[in-house]
């Protein structure tokens, strides 16, 4: 638990913070202070760090900063600028401040006192309601069976705090059936960053007004490229929603983004440079590319992206992060990026999932949970069997672009499902490990000599931190899955 005297530096913390962003929003007009600014706000960062600082990463931000060229300076520019200052000073505060330096510090120390995974976000379900029915989406069949009371929320959010978390992300079902829930849970974390995975069927000028009074509230629009690759997998209609969604936040100025779904069918269309600029246009700031994953027994496998697609997909996402870009989106590719994390992030290495009925799984795509938030705390959650198994077993393949233990490692899933006693969780219908691993395996074999070619062809660099379990031996410590035997397609990997 915190105590007194670490509450008390806390808020003295914050308040510093807070009159360095009022300080910052009241010269936006004045790029000189504003870049003066910007490397006092890298300097208390490192002075937060203390000896724990990455002095020469600093040393790089602050290198940008005084850049006026730098892509990512002008495009973090354009972000505050457009932003309404409240929401702006909040996500500053509670994105930068509390997630990104105290609560990484918190986490980190946490690791290593309770020897056990502590992620730096917690996604979670209001509901499993939702008024839509997306071709392949699992939740689109579950109804409004389930539902976390408002103090199943607040208390995941409570003890995440506790453990360093600041960073609370909801999908479902669609989480704003709960509106009225969702922003009292905001107004009372105030000092929490909310993300929503939204349709954007329930978005409106009053909600709005709403979220820039409280400020703490970024949002992903479930999207999927032009209006006919859209309505053909969301429904007729979906994608004016959208629009209509985009335009709001546009004039607010409220921060978001997209949620992409890539499949087979509409790949080409989410990744035309033609439609991340449009939507760029349109205000979307930032997106996930998400993978499409056979999960469910009502799951579409032929959906799956082509091995050929995602390799077009790795070299897409890096172009429109490249210089040779200037589209002012950044991208992110959950499956393909997993070097900038070090692999699979789930089991609470980085984040984990409790859906709508409370059980707390892995990850949003793996469906198997040995406890729930009605019996156990977030810290016991993440001791739990399943969730040692990946703390013991990460990363699940030396490749990065092979990360996950469902679609790319699916013998991997089997095994810790077994060693834990995992029970399924999907609401629809439950399906076993042995029916969802089934639909992967295939992929997995054809994927693995494409990724592993990719890989060796790439220059890797070891990170400073990796959130591994380490062991002792004799010849010092070392990460379990260094000691782990090639297995015979990670031979000749390089790298890693």
């Amino acid at each position: 638990m915190t105590t007194f005297v670490e509450k008390v530096s806390h808020k003295a913390q914050r308040q510093a913070f807070s009159i360095l962003i009022d300080r910052f929003l009241k010269h936006l007009d004045k790029s000189e202070d504003r870049t003066a600014i910007y490397l006092k706000l890298v300097d208390e960062a490192g002075k937060f760090w203390g000896e724990g600082a990455d002095k020469e990463k600093l040393e790089l931000v602050k290198k940008a900063f005084q850049d006026p060229n730098n892509r990512w300076v002008k495009f973090l520019n354009r972000v505050v600028d457009e932003t309404d200052p409240h929401v702006a000073k909040m996500m500053m505060l509670n994105l930068g401040y509390e997630a990104f330096f105290r609560g990484t510090k918190m986490i980190r120390a946490n690791r290593e006192k309770y020897n056990c995974n502590i992620p730096w976000l917690i996604l979670f379900d209001p509901t499993s309601a939702c008024n839509m029915h997306c071709k392949g989406c699992w939740s689109g069949t579950y109804g409004p069976k389930h539902n976390l009371s408002f103090e199943d929320m607040d208390k995941i959010v409570t003890q995440g705090k506790e453990l360093g978390v600041y960073l609370y992300m909801m999908t479902g079902g669609e989480p704003l059936v709960r509106k009225k829930d969702v922003l009292r849970l905001a107004e009372k974390h105030n000092d929490v960053e909310f993300s929503i995975f939204d349709n954007s069927t329930f978005i409106d000028e009053d909600f709005c007004k709403e979220v820039v009074r409280l400020g703490n509230i970024t949002f992903q629009l479930s999207i999927e490229g032009t209006p006919e690759t859209n309505d053909a997998r969301r429904g007729i209609g979906h994608y004016d929603a959208v629009m209509k969604a985009m335009d709001l936040f546009k004039k607010y100025g409220i921060v978001y983004g997209t949620s992409i779904c890539y499949t087979r069918n509409n790949i080409e269309a989410v990744t035309d440079p033609k439609f991340i600029e449009f939507i760029a246009e349109k205000g979307a700031r930032f997106g996930f590319f998400f993978h499409y994953m056979p999960v469910g027994n009502n799951a579409v496998p032929e959906l799956m992206p082509t091995v050929e697609q995602r390799r077009k997909m790795i070299e897409q996402i890096r172009y429109l992060r490249s210089d040779k870009c200037d589209i002012g989106f950044f991208p992110m590719d959950f499956q393909n990026d997993g070097e900038a994390v070090g692999g699979c992030i789930a089991g609470g290495r980085n984040y984990f999932h409790i859906n709508s009925s409370g059980d707390a799984e892995p990850c949003v795509f793996i469906h198997f949970s040995n406890t729930n938030i009605h019996t156990h705390s977030i810290l016991e959650m993440l001791k739990s069997p399943l969730f040692m198994e990946y703390h013991k077993g990460q990363p699940f393949n030396r490749n990065h672009l092979r990360p996950c233990p469902m679609l790319e490692n699916p013998q991997v899933l089997r095994e810790m499902v077994e060693r834990s006693g995992a029970h399924g969780t999907n609401e629809e219908s439950e399906e076993d490990v042995e029916h969802l691993c089934g639909k992967c395996d295939e992929y997995a074999k054809e994927w693995a000599p494409v990724a592993d070619e990719i890989w060796a062809h790439q220059k890797h660099t070891k990170k400073k931190y990796e959130n591994y379990i380490k062991e002792k031996r004799e010849n010092g410590t070392l990460a379990t899955f260094e000691a782990k035997p090639k297995t015979e397609s990670e031979e000749g990997i390089k790298g890693a």
